[in-house]
């Protein structure tokens, strides 16, 4: 900013305040009066007095030159032209402080505030910076990327359809509220969408990448609705996106939601079903949370649950019948004769089993033969186990 100093050979050390140049503004009025009326007694007095009145006009002369070196010096101040960053104080007058010297706390709060950035607002003003694509633009770059397999003209494709992304992800954000993360996975399916797409099936674009889109959207959502995965099969992820609607529709219209009706409008499984309902309707549960048993002790819910290792007497269980069997299998393999002892001792109890086409090899005879020989030695087998140890070999 322009400033501009008016100074004489003695210039004060600080500047003058508004009340000093009232003062000296006053003393120029008081002497030109006294000038006036001095002209006018110069009219009316004698010739005589003449000497005297020059006297006294070179006094006021020299009076005047001195109040006028002292308005000059009064003046002899820093003026700002234009000064748009002062602030006028009290009187009306600017402020002589100067912004850049003013600390950080005495600046106002609206320029030392911190702003909030929408990060959606700001993807959608960057999206717009990409035109859409007439139908000939879209056709010519699809049909050179298909030919040529170019990043760039990919990349100018994926662009044109950032908006399809937004469109889409506004049609899920009551079942995800996080909408960016849906955006991100949006486009994702764009861009596989392009790779995959086929220009001369006369289907747009955008119809086509809408699918892949969609898709990677639900895909994301089932996959971080809760820690869990609620949908790992085709009947489940059907029941986690349409049970809900499925239940009002029947409630609506008078009927019932019971599981029945809602697995055959589906096309489901009853039991499906009732499970998807109950993990839909229940919330996750932490295996460290407290709980409470009956001595009134606050134990986790993981310290409460059986244990998934087998213990001693399971261990002891199942070694005592392991020998059993090993038992008896030698005494079974005493009453075999020809084909049945190789069966036996190269397929049936052997590490490393040959095949039936090996075996039949061996034979002389095709492998259907073997397979049937083998078969007829497994119910010997299991007649003679049953009868040696009862019920047991159920659990075999």
């Amino acid at each position: 900013m322009a400033k501009k100093t008016v100074t004489t050979a003695k210039a004060p050390s600080a500047k003058p305040t508004s009340s000093r140049k009232a003062s000296s503004s006053a003393t120029k009025s008081r002497s030109k009066s006294a000038r006036a009326d001095a002209a006018t007694e110069h009219d009316e007095e004698s010739p005589a007095s003449q000497g005297e009145r020059d006297e006294q006009r070179e006094r006021e002369s020299d009076d005047d030159r001195g109040d006028e070196g002292e308005v000059v010096e009064v003046v002899g101040e820093v003026v700002v032209d234009g000064d748009d960053d002062y602030e006028a104080g009290a009187d009306g007058e600017k402020d002589d402080a100067e912004p850049e010297s003013m600390p950080p706390e005495s600046m106002p709060m609206s320029s030392a505030a911190l702003s909030r950035t929408d990060p959606l607002q700001a993807y959608l003003r960057e999206v717009q910076r990409y035109k859409l694509l007439t139908a000939p633009e879209e056709k010519e770059l699809t049909t050179q990327y298909a030919e040529t397999q170019d990043v760039r003209t990919a990349a100018k494709l994926v662009t044109a359809n950032l908006r399809l992304v937004v469109k889409l992800a506004y049609e899920y954000r009551r079942a995800y509220k996080n909408i960016m993360d849906l955006i991100q996975e949006g486009n994702i399916g764009l861009m596989q969408a392009v790779k995959r797409y086929d220009p001369y099936r006369g289907v747009k674009l955008s119809s086509y990448a809408a699918w892949w889109i969609r898709a990677y959207m639900l895909r994301f959502i089932l996959n971080n609705w809760r820690l869990v995965k609620l949908g790992t099969t085709q009947a489940q992820r059907k029941l986690f996106f349409n049970l809900n609607k499925e239940k009002a529709k029947l409630a609506a219209l008078g009927i019932d939601p019971s599981a029945d009706i809602i697995a055959e409008r589906l096309g489901v499984e009853t039991h499906e079903v009732v499970e998807m309902d109950r993990r839909l309707s229940s919330a996750e549960a932490s295996l460290d949370a407290p709980v409470g048993d009956a001595e009134g002790r606050s134990v986790s819910r993981i310290d409460l649950m059986p244990s998934a290792t087998s213990g001693p007497d399971t261990i002891v269980e199942r070694h005592e019948m392991d020998q059993l069997v090993s038992d008896r299998l030698k005494e079974f393999r005493k009453n075999l004769k020809g084909k049945d002892i190789v069966i036996f001792d190269k397929r049936m109890a052997a590490e490393d089993p040959l095949t039936l086409q090996e075996l039949g090899d061996e034979f002389g005879v095709s492998r259907e033969r073997v397979r049937q020989l083998e078969a007829r030695l497994h119910h010997k087998l299991r007649d003679y186990l049953k009868s040696e140890l009862g019920d047991a070999v159920t659990r075999l």
